[in-house]
């Protein structure tokens, strides 16, 4: 009984751990970096929830709103330690879709977009946590570590060449990877560049790559960014593009003035906007929270982002995903745990009640410095060069995934990497490996012939693997695999084993392929038995109609049994050369 209560203890503590996420041996030093970062990322917090509400069609303190709100929520049930959630400029041109033209048919202006935003809110969460609850949450491990390779460095490029203008001091209308370059290709051609603006972001740049460098235990975002508000105070820089004072206030309830209509009208957007949001969320929590050395379960990741939805819809704010800017910010300037996020929503809301005048003289360019410098940390292109020299077909599929997302943009690319994925999937398991098993001088069990030229046929006897499961695509292959090794076989062949273990299922194309197979083999005086076949496989099978043709005696527990049945039977003199009768040794190779 005590036993049983510690076991139940332990089991207790760790869903107490990972609830909280506090790691094992987090400290007073680990509370430091966490409050230091959260400090460092409202910096980036407080701009980017306005932009992105502006590009929402909804006023700017909706986006502080929707980031507070976001950031309580997920730290509250979150499942990452590293993830930060808000407003981001992938949904915002959805978000605007859904509710601009919604708005416009009625009355109320403004305040009835906020109302639509914040129902649209709701309504993505729910759509999030009902997805959680029945598993959908699969969708982010439809990827590859060289997809999500290739798909953050493709983020990374996108985020860069996105802050590239206001780095430099100017500002441009272009959308997407190509036509954003050939802004900033055109506005330095016409000298757009504002020097001072430009002085300021790459010396902020170069301000935290030294420090990161030099002095890795110094907060060098921090020192750049005060730094630069220093700057454009003393210096008096009017010609620098700066935030600007922040709009007082705090979050507020806005669901006023709806109706039942507005709701069914935004439920096919809401569907819209909760796919792009996980597939982002999903794609960004699985390739940090690896880095980080965690294992986040998604469906807890879909139901978190879900309920941070609804509180962003109660709050007054909008739909919100993961950050792919403000999650390498965090990362980068030392975050260990979401209470990152709580100290960014309190000093966010502090700014915005007590001191909405701190980002005045706060340069766009120190801003865009931070963004790049984040983003490019977490490029992982030393690996991507690594995959060319273990696996070329890899480093292809990565490769692949980078460029859509860099010429597609970052929605459309996960679709293609997802799809790369799956297609990696289905072309390994469309021709995966097959072998003929001999037996080896002094070597137990059954080995591909192929790489042991040297190993013995059982006479009469062919026993081959199929390294995937039998569906339509590859089932002839296995086929025509069985019969060719047949033929290629010296003397007569009286039985054919598989060797099924690998063999995780059959679909009924699969099976009608296995018939006829058996059908050619039996017509040629041949016996098709099977061995290490899953008890799940067989019961297919027997679904599939095949029990009169497959009875218990065609199925053996090991190749070794089935040797020693074929043996006995066919009365075929063997010797084993490892000197022992053959045995229940498994398939080595």
């Amino acid at each position: 009984m005590h036993e049983g209560a510690t076991g139940d203890t332990r089991a207790s503590g760790t869903r107490r751990e990972r609830r909280h996420r506090l790691p094992r041996g987090y400290g007073r030093r680990d509370l430091g970096y966490d409050v230091g970062a959260g400090l460092l990322l409202t910096a980036l917090l407080v701009p980017a929830g306005m932009g992105y509400a502006t590009a929402s069609g909804l006023p700017p303190e909706t986006g502080l709103y929707a980031t507070v709100a976001a950031l309580v929520a997920y730290a509250a049930v979150g499942p990452s330690r590293v993830l930060v959630l808000g407003p981001d400029s992938a949904l915002a041109p959805l978000i605007a879709a859904a509710i601009v033209p919604l708005a416009a048919a009625g009355a109320g202006g403004e305040e009835r977009r906020v109302a639509l935003a914040g129902l649209l809110a709701l309504l993505v969460g729910v759509v999030l946590v009902v997805g959680g609850l029945a598993r959908l949450g699969f969708v982010s491990d439809l990827l590859s570590k060289p997809i999500r390779l290739g798909y953050l460095n493709g983020v990374v490029l996108v985020v860069i060449v996105g802050q590239l203008p206001a780095l430099l001091g100017f500002s441009t209308d272009r959308d997407g990877l190509v036509d954003e370059a050939r802004g900033v290709a055109a506005g330095i051609a016409d000298g757009d560049v504002r020097p001072a603006a430009a002085a300021i972001g790459i010396g902020s740049l170069l301000v935290i790559a030294v420090i990161r460098r030099v002095a890795p235990q110094v907060p060098g975002v921090f020192v750049a960014v005060v730094g630069a508000i220093v700057a454009v105070w003393v210096l008096d820089l009017g010609s620098v593009p700066v935030v600007g004072p922040l709009p007082r206030g705090l979050p507020a309830p806005a669901l006023g003035s709806l109706a039942w209509g507005d709701v069914t009208s935004l439920i096919g957007p809401a569907l819209g906007v909760a796919i792009v949001a996980f597939a982002d969320t999903g794609v960004l929590s699985r390739v940090f929270s690896t880095a980080a050395g965690e294992d986040v379960d998604p469906n807890r990741e879909m139901r978190a982002l879900g309920v941070a939805n609804v509180a962003c819809g109660v709050a007054g704010g909008f739909p919100v995903s993961a950050s792919s800017s403000r999650t390498p910010v965090a990362r980068a300037v030392g975050a260990r745990t979401q209470l990152t996020g709580v100290v960014g929503a309190a000093a966010v809301t502090l700014v915005v009640v007590a001191a909405p005048g701190f980002t005045r003289h706060l340069p766009s360019a120190a801003l865009a410095a931070v963004v790049i410098a984040a983003v490019a940390s977490v490029a992982g292109i030393h690996d991507t060069w690594r995959l060319l020299r273990m696996n070329p077909v890899e480093f292809g599929l990565s490769v692949t995934a980078f460029l859509s997302v860099a010429v597609l943009g970052v929605l459309r690319g996960i679709g293609v990497a997802v799809g790369l994925s799956l297609l990696a999937f289905v072309a390994r398991a469309w021709r995966p490996h097959m072998a003929e098993l001999v037996r080896v001088e002094r070597r137990k069990g059954y080995h591909d012939r192929a790489r042991h030229p040297e190993g013995r046929r059982i006479p009469g006897l062919v026993i081959v693997r199929f390294d995937a499961p039998l569906f339509f695509a590859n089932a002839q292959l296995f086929a025509d695999f069985v019969t060719d090794t047949v033929d290629d076989a010296p003397g007569t062949v009286r039985w054919v084993a598989v060797a099924a273990e690998p063999i995780t299922d059959v679909d009924t194309s699969a099976a009608e392929v296995v018939e006829r197979l058996d059908d050619d083999l039996a017509g040629r005086g041949i016996r098709l038995v099977f061995a290490e076949m899953k008890g799940p496989v067989k019961d297919r099978l027997a679904r599939y109609g095949l029990r009169d043709r497959f009875g218990p005696g065609d199925f053996y527990s090991t190749i070794g049994t089935v040797v020693s049945d074929y043996v006995a039977i066919t009365g075929t003199p063997w010797v084993d050369w490892t000197d022992e009768q053959p045995d229940g040794d498994g398939t080595v190779e």
